[in-house]
């Protein structure tokens, strides 16, 4: 239950163990160009250019920035935490002129202050981190695009932690890129770099001055490749992770068949009944309210006087396995619940009768059975069928 890698789906897994094929047979081919197509779906976003590439999410972070930033454009981060600051050491290598706007642990950057930096500042681009792993918090990135156009300025979406949990709706809303990993919401074992990127974004980069200073992020290499196999035809610059592709497809094609707002609504309301039950057992967030709580994962702190070693060490004994801290000043005050993918009820009972239990046998005065009835009632009163 850490927010990545996650559980998977057994057909998945079944996926990634079938005999690895050429990275140029027919049957592979097809698979590639369904997950082309399928990406847009989940990312809402017929007219992006999806690209699949070997690597992580933090590849993805930089392949975005690779392309679309050069020498000495202004870039503006808005941080929510660990993963907004990475973003800002990645651009910094290219050697942008980057502010950051960091928000206070447990909040998030005021719109008004992001339109002020805009209006007084001609920023290039600006990133913004949806659901920043380390803290749980989640950003609304709809109305921070919304600006972005307003004062022609591209927006880029580390969506790591969101894609295919959180809503989103890149065209609509007018984001240039949303990125991500495959090993937690999208469903699929750890190794791709998963990426859209909008007509805009595509234009910029097509008008680059300097060359990309990454080679094996170059856009100029990649697309080709996408382009070729969206049309079942065969290609080749690096060898892509064939099985990991295949494993994609199939949870591309589960994500599908749920549809993208029941698949939003599930991790929404189970991560509102999950929070409920948490916090009748005297457990309190990071996130300093619900309405900027993720849905994909959870950060609570240790209540007073637990030990958080000890805690998690209970529960491991009972095969769950959760997170601790992230940032290095609370490292130690807080830990990580991941609640994403295929998560259903079943798997957050399990999880809060084992803390039940464990708070009890470490002197915590709670009573056996509040969280899960808070929980249950949660999702009860919502009239809610997840399993």
């Amino acid at each position: 239950m850490i927010p990545g890698p996650i559980e998977f789906e057994p057909e998945v897994l079944h996926a990634m163990g079938r005999a690895t094929s050429s990275h140029v047979a027919p049957d592979f081919i097809e698979s590639f160009g369904t997950c082309i197509e399928l990406m847009r779906e989940v990312w809402r976003s017929p007219k992006g250019q999806p690209f699949i590439v070997a690597g992580t999410g933090t590849l993805a972070m930089d392949m975005a920035a690779a392309n679309l930033i050069e020498k000495d454009d202004r870039v503006l981060v808005i941080s929510t935490g660990y993963f907004g600051k990475r973003y800002k050491d990645i651009i910094d290598r290219y050697g942008a002129k980057t502010t950051i706007l960091e928000a206070n642990v447990g909040e998030v950057v005021d719109l008004d202050a992001i339109e002020i930096e805009l209006k007084n500042n001609a920023y290039k681009a600006l990133t913004l981190t949806h659901v920043d792993t380390s803290t749980g918090v989640r950003v609304d990135p709809e109305p921070i695009a919304k600006l972005a156009q307003k004062y022609n300025c591209l927006s880029i979406l580390d969506g790591v932690c969101s894609v295919a949990g959180e809503e989103i709706k890149q065209d609509d809303w007018g984001i240039d890129v949303v990125l991500t990993g495959s090993q937690k919401a999208i469903g699929v074992p750890p190794g791709l770099a998963l990426l859209v990127a909008s007509e805009k974004a595509i234009q910029v980069w097509e008008n680059r001055k300097t060359s990309v200073g990454s080679y094996y992020s170059d856009w100029n290499n990649w697309l080709p490749i996408i382009k070729a196999y969206e049309e079942r035809r065969p290609s080749y610059f690096g060898t892509p992770p064939v099985n990991l592709i295949v494993a994609l497809e199939t949870s591309l094609k589960i994500i599908q068949k749920e549809g993208m707002e029941t698949r939003v609504k599930r991790h929404r309301e189970l991560a509102r009944a999950f929070r409920a039950g948490l916090a009748a057992l005297k457990f309190d967030f990071l996130p300093k309210s619900n309405e900027i709580s993720a849905n994909t994962l959870t950060a609570a702190y240790y209540p007073e006087g637990v030990d958080g070693s000890a805690l998690l060490a209970k529960l491991s004994k009972d095969g769950i396995i959760l997170a601790g801290g992230l940032l290095p000043e609370l490292k130690t005050s807080y830990f990580r619940i991941g609640h994403m993918g295929s998560v259903s009820s079943n798997d957050l009972i399990a999880v809060l009768s084992s803390l039940e239990r464990a708070l009890i046998e470490l002197g915590h005065p709670v009573k056996a059975g509040e969280g899960l009835q808070a929980f249950q009632h949660e999702l009860l009163t919502k009239n809610l069928a997840i399993v």
